[in-house]
């Protein structure tokens, strides 16, 4: 493999200006597609082989005219203090509410007047109006959402307070500046490390560029493969942090080559071979995970994993091809100044050196000699410092991080999980208020109904079978009320709505779920219906157990295919087992992290959290599909340097403290400016994008920091040779790959002019590697 990629990092490098003008291109048609692209004509949510999408396909088929996918909207009004809703002036401007939604949009399919439908609180205080609309809620125009708000502005020129609620409002998801300001981190982090500004710019760049093409084709592709916003936003979360990544080290890599007297070209296919090998490894890692969420069988899941993987691949292929061709463009600019003038500097020494020497005796060259030999050795990096010390204190080491991480970890042991509603949006937003109106007006659970579904196809009598249901029903406990059952035309099936009297995410409403599916279940055989439960808290609860039961699946085929892939890539057993069971610790630290602060407001105010809750049903799921692919990255970029040094003769210990010098900068760097980019997310609209947002920035840190640059150190120096054993079976069964880049090594240099590279000495000079 290190062959083949370097032959393509060179083709790259002298057809720079072919592959630029490619890649441009790409970005245009895909910029092009996704402007002239229709917007995507549904974002429907189905979770196939539940009981509440099997209610949900039921209604579909039984009620053709109550577009039970349509969007919907309450119109919630509360009386001025020490008023009735009811009173004349009050209900007149409700009922002038009423008429204008129904004449306000084509889209409309019903309005339920609040007097004529049972929607008049207790006290009298508070009522709403029920908008049923013919499409979802991607689908609706502006219009229509423009004379919902408009209806709403009307009504409270009559001195009530008016809120809107439910989905007909939802719009895009905003990140806010949060993900500039990532970038700006990023930029800052890269001029850091490089001492460069071209240097710096060039991953800024071609991470954008990937970026650009994947997210264009993603909103271009929407409507045919109906993608919802928030695939587009993982996406370029996921394909910016990696993007800057991947061309970071190559190019990192690229400049070490310099460094060792390359050419440029050479330097290039160099680079592409050795670090371009563990980008591809890397990337593979990452793809593994985010397409394994198939496996959860949630198609919305499915999309989103699958489209930012194909981001994912972009940023692996501009890796490979792109930044070696902007590297032939960069000439000796991708040095730093500082750095280019001391190696001038070095060279005219050497001259003048080599020119004394001509005239100097044997003995005083010596001489020379020895009095540079007593001059102090340059001060050893940060990274070969902290590797010495893990070496030293490997034990200790080992338990501080094992032991903090665990405590962090600890909160996870309370995770309750829900998915996102009005509830759980910002206190300042009208779905908000609405929602906190209902509750008080109502109770809680008239946020979120239950819509159960009596088939009564195969009874008797349908009518007799659906009214034992409800009185059957009405006894349960948790139930604030039963509604009057409304049939279809045929009169077998009927809906029944029941409210519970608990809100929607609490485990009470969980609880009345599976006992109004006990109680169906019972029921049937007498009654000759079958009784389904429905609505969005059921699908929550439903969405919840698939993705528990998926949990372990999805975790052994994920882990085992990278296992395999990592044992491939070092040859070994105990380093794929090390990084698999490093990575489960931070990924629990994580999520114990976001229990902390969604789930029981820890720092809530810091991180933007205005409201308590469960944490996101497939939040758990996720975050170990891309917090894996994500610290894969790291051990393989950090860990390849250690197989790279102990395959050419160094200790085992050794090869530790190499794989830190050479890595741990660059690991640092990507560290930091992948966590900036996952933060800027964290001040996004939208409650999802935010808490996943957080989560991958601390899983980031914890496995970044914690694991990688600790527990990794510490484990393989107590591992020692150790580590990198593997039974000779089972080497002779495994392919070779080459990520050390050994036949480079072996292939003569290339007889190229230095072309104008950073470094003046020619690529004969090369000093012999030691085997």
């Amino acid at each position: 493999m290190a062959t083949f990629l370097s032959r393509l990092g060179r083709l790259a490098f002298r057809r720079r200006g072919i592959v630029v003008l490619l890649w441009v291109a790409l970005l245009a048609i895909a910029g092009a597609g996704a402007a002239t692209a229709p917007p995507a004509a549904s974002t429907s949510f189905s979770i196939p082989g539940t009981e509440a999408q099997k209610a949900f396909d039921l209604l579909d088929q039984r009620f053709p005219g109550a577009n039970a996918d349509g969007a919907t909207a309450r119109v919630v009004f509360d009386a001025p203090k020490g008023e009735k809703i009811t009173d004349p002036a009050n209900k007149a401007a409700v009922q002038d509410a009423v008429s204008a939604l129904k004449s306000g949009s084509d889209e409309v399919a019903r309005v339920i007047d609040p007097f004529t439908g049972e929607a008049v609180s207790k006290d009298g205080e508070t009522a709403y109006i029920s908008v049923n609309y013919k499409v979802s809620s991607m689908e609706l125009s502006d219009d229509t959402r423009d004379a919902l708000e408009k209806t709403g502005e009307h009504a409270r020129d009559s001195g009530l307070t008016v809120e809107i609620g439910g989905d007909a409002l939802s719009t895009i998801p905003t990140t806010g500046a949060g993900e500039v300001i990532g970038v700006v981190v990023a930029a800052v982090v890269l001029v850091v490390t490089f001492g460069s500004l071209v240097a710096a710019g060039l991953p800024l760049l071609t991470a954008l560029i990937g970026v650009g093409i994947g997210v264009s084709t993603i909103t271009a592709l929407a409507g045919v493969m109906d993608l919802g916003s928030t695939t587009s936003i993982l996406a370029m979360m996921i394909g910016l942090a990696v993007g800057i990544d991947y061309a970071l080290f190559v190019v990192s890599r690229y400049r070490a080559e310099l460094h060792e007297g390359r050419a440029r070209e050479e330097a290039a296919g160099r680079a592409v071979g050795t670090a371009g090998s563990a980008v591809v490894f890397a990337g593979l890692t990452v793809i593994i995970a985010l397409v394994g969420l198939a496996v959860v069988n949630i198609p919305m899941l499915t999309k989103m994993g699958v489209a930012a993987a194909g981001t994912v691949a972009i940023a692996v292929l501009v890796a490979l091809t792109l930044i070696p061709a902007l590297l032939g463009f960069a000439g000796s600019r991708i040095v730093g100044r500082k750095a280019r003038k001391q190696e001038r500097e070095q060279a005219r020494d050497a001259d003048a050196e080599n020119a004394q020497g001509a005239q100097t005796a044997p003995g005083a060259r010596a001489t020379g000699a020895a009095e540079k030999a007593g001059q102090p050795a340059a001060k050893e990096p940060a990274g070969t410092r902290w590797a010495r010390f893990v070496q030293r204190r490997p034990v200790a080491v080992l338990l501080a991080g094992v032991v903090g991480l665990g405590v962090i970890a600890l909160p996870a042991t309370s995770l309750e999980l829900g998915l996102p509603d009005d509830g759980s949006k910002p206190t300042d937003t009208t779905q908000r208020k609405a929602y906190d109106l209902l509750s008080d007006g109502f109770g809680p659970g008239f946020n979120g109904p239950l819509m159960t579904v009596a088939d009564a196809r195969g009874s008797d009598d349908p009518k007799a079978a659906v009214d034992h249901t409800v009185r059957e029903l009405s006894r349960l406990d948790g139930i604030a009320g039963v509604a009057k059952p409304r049939f279809n035309k045929a009169g077998d099936t009927a809906m029944i709505t029941v409210v519970p009297d608990s809100h929607p995410s609490s485990t009470q409403t969980q609880d009345l779920v599976h006992d109004i599916r006990d109680t169906g279940a019972e029921l049937s055989p007498k009654t000759g219906a079958d009784v389904l439960v429905t609505g969005s808290t059921a699908m929550n609860i439903d969405v919840s157990q698939k993705l528990n039961d998926a949990l372990l699946p999805y975790l052994a085929l994920v882990v085992g295919l990278a296992f395999l892939l990592l044992m491939v890539v070092f040859r070994s057993v105990l380093v794929p087992l090390k990084a698999a069971l490093g990575f489960l610790l931070s990924v629990v630290a994580a999520l114990g992290a976001v229990v902390a602060v969604f789930q029981w407001g820890w720092l809530g105010g810091l991180f933007g959290v205005e409201q308590t809750g469960p944490v996101m049903s497939m939040m758990p799921i996720f975050m170990v599909g891309v917090v894996f692919g994500l610290a894969m990255d790291y051990e393989v970029f950090l860990v390849t340097r250690m197989r790279e040094a102990y395959a050419h003769g160094e200790s085992a210990r050794e090869a530790v403290v190499t794989g830190f010098r050479h890595g741990a900068r660059v690991v640092t760097a990507a560290a930091v400016i992948m966590i900036a980019v996952f933060s800027g997310f964290i001040g996004s609209s939208d409650s999802m994008v935010k808490m996943i947002g957080f989560g991958l920035a601390v899983a980031v840190f914890f496995d970044a920091f914690v694991v990688r640059m600790a527990l990794v150190p510490a484990v393989l120096n107590l591992l020692d040779r150790r580590a990198w054993w593997l039974p000779r079976w089972l080497a002779r069964v495994l392919p070779t790959v080459d990520v050390e880049g050994d036949k480079l090594r072996d292939e003569p240099a290339a007889a190229l002019p230095d072309q104008g590279g950073a470094s003046g000495r020619s690529e004969e000079a090369e000093p012999a590697t030691r085997r």
